[in-house]
């Protein structure tokens, strides 16, 4: 049976073949054949093909509107009350796949087989394709196409119909062709553009670009004209800054400038580079005269915001491999985030990587560093342990160890929690949150013990004649060092969506968070911290100069706190720097996007090493590096060496007896 549809006229024919199935030259299938002539003597031959399934072959059972088939074969059926067919194919073992339907929309079919013999009969070419482009878009506008089968056939309308004419001066023909281009781009038919069958999904979305890209070229356009997916724009001035959809295009050129942009397209567009992913729609830049050679600015209007370190690849669509290219096209980088410089005409788009760069080592250094700096802390309160009683032996000193403990302990909590959520993918949220939040208040409460230092210090060297007791600096000290820290953590925690994601903390590095300048709850860290330097270094000028002007008329009994304020004064000029140099180069870590290149490498590199090995800067220049803290801990070793013989106690015994007698 043959089925030929000729307008709204359908003839049904019939044809019967006896096959013997004794033939033995008759194996899987016997063909016939039926031949059509109408009235103009033109003839016409179909033939039909009959599959033989013998006794004890595999083959599918019939199932619905399925007929038994044999087992390796595709079974077919005509669409009813469209055009095109169904197939179904029957797997080796005699089981039915999936069903793949070809069926187009009737009047779609019928704008399809009249674009084929628009420039040939009856009606000149330009007034056929005019009709043409009203019957599509009326088909488009009011059919329901959402099949691969219909938007493939759509595809194919706007090709022949490409391929057929040279130019289109019907301004109706043009709102009719622009229409229903961009009816093909709706979100109903977004499935219909992304399956996957077979000889369609490789070049259809390609096929559709270049065929409309090709149409505009020849449109007489002189407007903007704006559709629901597609807006086009015809630029004829030396100097063309037009826009599409919120992309504004720039460009110098000679001749007329047609600019195209596309919603959705991006989306259909094949591309074998599987880290990246559209971030903006498709625009398209065509001259009249075929001289692609042209630099053109593209300012895009990003989908979705470029995290940061993300980087964003401009590319162009190549025809010939049907696929994006970044030749002759580049990025502007991170400040201007949303533009593409190129050096040609073609199609353009924004694709984003879907993971952001990253240091290479940074992580093998961050833990190195933090071992050691951990390893280094533990060894820093040990020594405190030991030699507390023999170094501490004015006010001044208790000042300086206390502060130096605190310091460690704050520092030392700071780096375990570091440590903990280096992998922030890997633990939850809640203890995401936690450790911004003890880091924070660490980070803090650190720097604030070294302001108890320096104003300590700067108030003794003021007033010389006032005391503190260490009760009283004890006080003043946990006010200042955990007191305020506490205070600005708990305010920016509430202030900030109670320590929201995105707002308080980020979830990829559980820290604080950079939005901007003088934006974000990384500044509620920054700014008491540059407060602190300032101090600090205001400070120590301060006592510096104190002590060189008080040094030639100063007594003996000033000696020894004098050398004590020595003492704490070179661990506040060694610290500052170290800590606050720290993390100006941290802020430039969130200031300066890795898409930077070298500098920011450079950068990233300098604060990991000064942040992870803070902990053995505060062992070699507070505890090895100190004369009086070395002296007392090599005294406390060798008090409890082990002796080798009884003269050698007897020796060291009477040493110790003459030091205590001299003391």
């Amino acid at each position: 049976m043959q089925v030929f549809v000729a307008g709204d006229r359908t003839y049904t024919y019939t044809a019967q073949k006896v096959i013997s199935c004794g033939n033995a030259q008759i194996s899987t299938k016997a063909e016939a054949s039926c031949n059509f002539t109408n009235k103009c003597a033109q003839t016409i031959s179909k033939s039909f093909v009959f599959t033989i399934i013998r006794f004890g072959e595999q083959y599918c059972a019939a199932e619905g509107d399925w007929q038994d088939t044999k087992a390796g074969f595709t079974a077919e059926i005509k669409c009813i009350n469209q055009a095109g067919s169904r197939k179904r194919p029957c797997n080796n073992q005699g089981n039915w796949g999936p069903e793949v339907s070809e069926c187009v929309n009737q009047d779609l079919h019928d704008v399809l087989q009249f674009a084929h013999i628009s420039d040939n009969g009856l009606g000149e070419l330009d007034a056929n394709a005019a009709q043409a482009f009203s019957r599509f878009n009326k088909v488009t506008r009011t059919a329901t196409l959402a099949t691969v089968a219909n938007v493939n056939t759509s595809v194919e309308v706007l090709q022949t119909l490409n391929s057929k004419i040279k130019s289109i001066q019907n301004v109706s023909a043009i709102d009719n062709f622009l229409s229903s281009s961009s009816n093909l781009l709706n979100e109903t038919l977004q499935s219909s553009w992304n399956s996957t069958t077979p000889d369609t999904n490789f070049s259809m979305a390609d096929t559709y670009l270049s065929s409309v890209e090709e149409l505009v070229k020849k449109a007489n356009i002189s407007d903007i004209i704006k559709k629901a997916n597609i807006e086009v724009v015809a630029c004829r001035n030396d100097s063309c800054n037009n826009t599409v959809f919120n992309v504004t295009i720039s460009l110098q050129s000679s001749s007329t400038v047609k600019l195209a942009g596309f919603k959705y397209l991006q989306t259909y567009l094949s591309s074998s580079d599987n880290t990246t992913e559209p971030n903006s729609i498709v625009v398209s830049a065509t001259t009249e005269e075929n001289d692609p050679k042209q630099d053109i600015t593209i300012d895009f209007r990003l989908l979705k915001d470029r995290p940061r370190n993300v980087e964003i690849r401009c590319v162009f669509r190549d025809s010939n491999e049907s696929d994006w290219s970044s030749n002759g096209c580049h990025w502007a980088g991170p400040d201007n985030q949303k533009r593409c410089i190129c050096h040609h005409l073609s199609s353009f788009a924004i694709l984003m990587s879907k993971e952001p760069l990253k240091v290479p080592f940074l992580d093998e250094i961050t833990y190195v560093g933090l071992g050691v700096s951990v390893l280094s802390l533990f060894i820093s309160l040990l020594i405190e342990f030991i030699v507390w009683k023999d170094v501490v032996k004015t006010n001044t000193l208790h000042l300086r160890h206390t502060a130096h403990v605190n310091i460690s302990l704050c520092l030392l909590v700071a780096d375990a929690c570091f440590l903990a959520s280096s992998e922030s993918t890997s633990i939850t949220e809640v203890w995401c949150r936690t450790s911004a939040v003890l880091k924070h208040f660490c980070y803090l409460a650190m720097f604030f013990w070294m302001l108890c230092l320096s104003t300590t210090l700067l108030h003794q060297a003021v007033f010389l004649f006032h005391k503190v007791s260490k009760t009283n600096y004890l006080r003043f000290s946990l006010v200042l060092g955990y007191g305020c820290p506490l205070i600005i953590v708990f305010v920016t925690f509430l202030t900030n969506n109670a320590g929201g994601e995105g707002v308080y903390y980020s979830r990829e590095t559980c820290w604080l968070v950079y939005t901007g300048l003088l934006q974000g709850s990384i500044f509620t860290f920054i700014i008491p911290l540059s407060v602190i330097v300032f101090v600090n270094v205001f400070s120590m000028l301060v006592v510096i100069m104190k002590l060189l002007s008080h040094h030639q008329n100063a007594d003996t009994a000033q000696e020894t706190e004098k050398a004590a304020a020595k003492t704490v004064l070179r661990s506040v000029i060694l610290l500052t720097p170290i800590f606050g140099i720290t993390w100006i180069f941290g802020l430039a870590i969130m200031i300066i996007d890795l898409t930077s290149g070298v500098l920011a490498n450079v950068i990233n590199y300098t604060f990991v090493v000064l942040n992870s090995f803070q902990g053995l800067f505060i062992l070699l220049t507070s505890y090895l590096c100190d004369k009086n803290t070395r002296e007392a801990l090599m005294k406390r070793l060798r008090k409890k060496a082990p002796v080798s013989s009884m003269s050698e106690s007897t020796t060291s015994t009477t040493k110790t007896n003459l030091e205590s007698f001299k003391k």
